[in-house]
């Protein structure tokens, strides 16, 4: 239902439905937390990293910055922009040598359990109750990444400390800093989700695993990469010419039709 909330209660054509979805969700809500129906596991780690002439992000073995652990590649803005603007890449918020940054990463599930329950459900021919738990799940995902998010800037990274921001300022993302997660707008391929699996061991630390289409099981579940730059900022990079999907393939070490075949939807 389109609407914010609680303001759509209010709603002369809605209002109804809408207090009548909020109030069963509410209620499976406490059930499954009452009950232990989900389990949440996470990973974050943070690491030394600098970015390249080439738009991608080095992620080191250590601070010495002599070995590199992983890569990860960004793509780069080819709409035309107004005078001064920028055509932005994720690896604009990460400095270059000789600068010492560094780079998060991230991966959370709310979703460890999930199946049994809507199988549950789905046998009782009890459709509406395994979709709310879907939904719920997805949104305690989102949840759940905004709260590794706020200890990563005030504890793990600690990039900011002193941060004390209400409810209502965390969901406009008024903190410093962003998560992106790859096959998002910013980063629109999904195969970076392998580096940052392996990188992470997410597998074996959460228990999300990737399909073959990378798409991540259980399905609630977020992933991305954390960026501390106090200018970083949420973009798409829009459709990008032949020259990009190029240099993109070169750098991912594919040919030009993988490239094709991941970028399609920008291309």
């Amino acid at each position: 239902m389109k609407g914010s909330y609680p303001k759509i209660f209010s709603d002369t054509e809605r209002g109804v439905e809408a207090k009548k979805l909020f109030v069963d969700g509410q209620a499976m809500l406490d059930r499954l937390i009452n009950e232990k129906w989900l389990k949440a596991n996470a990973v974050v780690g943070i690491y030394p990293a600098n970015a390249t002439l080439h738009d991608d992000l080095h992620v080191f073995t250590d601070d010495t910055r002599t070995a590199i652990k992983c890569v990860f590649h960004s793509i780069r803005q080819q709409t035309r922009k107004p005078e001064g603007t920028p055509n932005l890449a994720l690896s604009d918020f990460v400095a270059p040598l000789p600068y010492r940054d560094y780079i998060g990463a991230f991966a959370v599930t709310t979703g460890i359990g999930i199946d049994e329950w809507v199988k549950k459900f789905e046998l009782d021919h009890d459709d509406y109750s395994a979709i709310m738990l879907k939904a719920l799940a997805d949104r305690l995902a989102e949840a759940f990444a905004e709260v590794m998010h706020l200890k990563v800037r005030k504890e793990l990274w600690g990039y900011s400390p002193a941060e004390n921001l209400a409810t209502e300022e965390l969901i406009k993302e008024t903190y410093i800093g962003i998560r992106p997660a790859p096959g998002y707008p910013a980063q629109p391929d999904h195969t970076e989700k392998t580096t940052l699996f392996q990188l992470l061991e997410v597998e074996k630390n959460t228990g999300i695993t990737l399909t073959e289409s990378l798409a991540m099981l259980p399905t609630a579940a977020v992933s991305g990469l954390y960026f501390s730059h106090p200018e970083s900022t949420y973009f798409g990079t829009g459709k990008i010419s032949k020259d990009q999907v190029e240099d993109y393939a070169k750098r991912k070490g594919w040919t030009i039709s993988e490239a094709e075949r991941w970028l399609g939807p920008i291309i």
